[in-house]
């Protein structure tokens, strides 16, 4: 009981503490969160709908089994018991002693009587010997039958025991579940939605909010999770967040060397948050993102290895979540580097796969289109590129008006 009093303490502090972050928060950024709690809640209401239909699917599937089963077993024994019913045939020598005493009608009656004496002998012997081979014969054959009889029962009896048990453990989770309120069919996706503990609730809302500053607050988000990072290592959510801020902290970087490194060390740590969740589209996003990132200091060969990581990547995160407009654009843009590949790049990629990776011009505008329809002045970059690709694709006016579009939009968010 005092663990459940706790629990809900610590849910308490949570909300709370959300409940504060969120009153910092502008109205564009209230609105946005609230749209994504809407569509997690969606995601776990159909899922919790599929959960139920596939469970009373496996107990249709159990159920038809068993009758199955004991069909099978019945059919057996029935036919079983047919067959001890069917006597083995067992050759008699009557027409034979017909024949022989008709043969023998002629003969005197003293030969008569010798030759009927020393027949009905021998024909005694050969019933009694032919019933005693039969009778023996016959208990073999019963005690075989019933031995298969019985293995085969045994089988069938194990199955359905099994079957049942199955069932029965089902049943008792449901009820267990139906005591618990339905937290046990939905732990996975209850961990995503509520955090362990108040604090790192807590953490996960500052670093979110730390990200969409400047990049003195990107640096304070930084830190803020690597100071946290032996505690809240093991959570999918804080992984993936700290491998955004390791792109952050790439973004705020000179050095080349430190960009690299960081790279580097922020693809380890998108990688783990894959380990952990690899149903996440962020943690697939940011894998991309770094991936693509790390790309920039790499040779020819591991850069079109790193293209071909990337785009599936890229793939799987819009796979799970097709309205972020951030992956159209980097889908985008792979597509139009892909398209606009050197002689010496396409070669090198069909030394590299079987079947190299093609894209077009109208493929990455399509992407560019997408995205800019989800968010409308998404980014400044965007609508440049959208420019470039009506420009080769010999739009003029069309170019001239996304130019001009792209002029009057002043933002362009990082790792764009």
């Amino acid at each position: 009981m005092w663990d459940c009093v706790a629990e809900a303490e610590a849910q308490q502090e949570a909300l709370e503490a959300v409940e504060a972050v969120v009153q910092g928060l502008s109205p564009e950024q209230q609105l946005q969160l609230r749209n994504q709690l809407d569509q997690v809640l969606n995601c776990v209401a159909s899922l919790r709908s599929e959960v139920a239909e596939l469970r009373g699917g496996l107990q249709d599937i159990a159920l038809q089994i068993i009758q199955d089963v004991k069909k099978g077993v019945e059919d057996s024994q029935r036919v079983r018991r047919r067959r001890h019913l069917i006597h083995r045939e067992r050759t008699d020598s009557t027409s034979s002693s017909s024949i022989y005493f008709t043969a023998s009608q002629g003969v005197a009656s003293t030969y008569e009587e010798t030759s009927e004496g020393g027949y009905s002998t021998a024909y005694a012997e050969s019933d009694y010997t032919d019933r005693d081979t039969d009778r023996e014969e016959g208990e073999k054959e019963q005690e075989s039958e019933e031995e298969e009889e019985e293995e085969e029962e045994d089988r069938s009896c194990a199955t359905v025991l099994t079957l049942r048990g199955l069932e029965e453990e089902e049943e008792e989770e449901e009820e267990e579940e139906e005591e618990g309120g339905g937290v046990g069919r939905l732990q996975p996706v209850c961990e995503l939605l509520l955090p362990p503990s108040g604090e790192l609730a807590l953490l996960l809302a500052q670093s979110d909010i730390l990200h969409t500053g400047d990049a003195k607050l990107k640096a304070e988000g930084f830190r803020l999770l690597m100071d946290n990072r032996a505690q809240y290592g093991d959570s999918r959510d804080f992984l993936w967040r700290l491998a955004r801020a390791y792109s952050d902290m790439y973004q705020c970087t000179e050095d080349q060397e430190q960009k690299r490194t960081i790279a580097q060390q922020g693809q380890e740590e998108a990688e783990l948050a894959l380990k952990k969740n690899g149903l996440n589209a962020e943690c697939h996003k940011w894998f991309a993102v770094l991936t693509g990132l790390r790309s920039q200091h790499e040779s020819l060969h591991s850069k079109l290895k790193s293209s071909h990581i990337l785009k599936e990547h890229l793939d799987r995160a819009l796979a799970l979540r097709d309205d972020d407009p951030m992956c159209l654009y980097l889908l985008g843009r792979w597509c139009y580097e892909v398209s606009s590949l050197g002689w010496l790049e396409q070669k090198a990629a069909a030394a590299l796969y079987q079947t190299p990776p093609t894209s077009t011009i109208h493929e990455a505008l399509q992407n560019f289109l997408k995205a800019e329809e989800l968010s409308p002045g998404f980014s400044k970059t965007l609508r440049l590129y959208i420019a470039q690709c009506h420009v080769e694709l010999g739009n003029v006016s069309e170019a001239t008006n996304w130019i001009h579009q792209a002029l009057k939009t002043t933002c362009d968010p990082p790792h764009v």
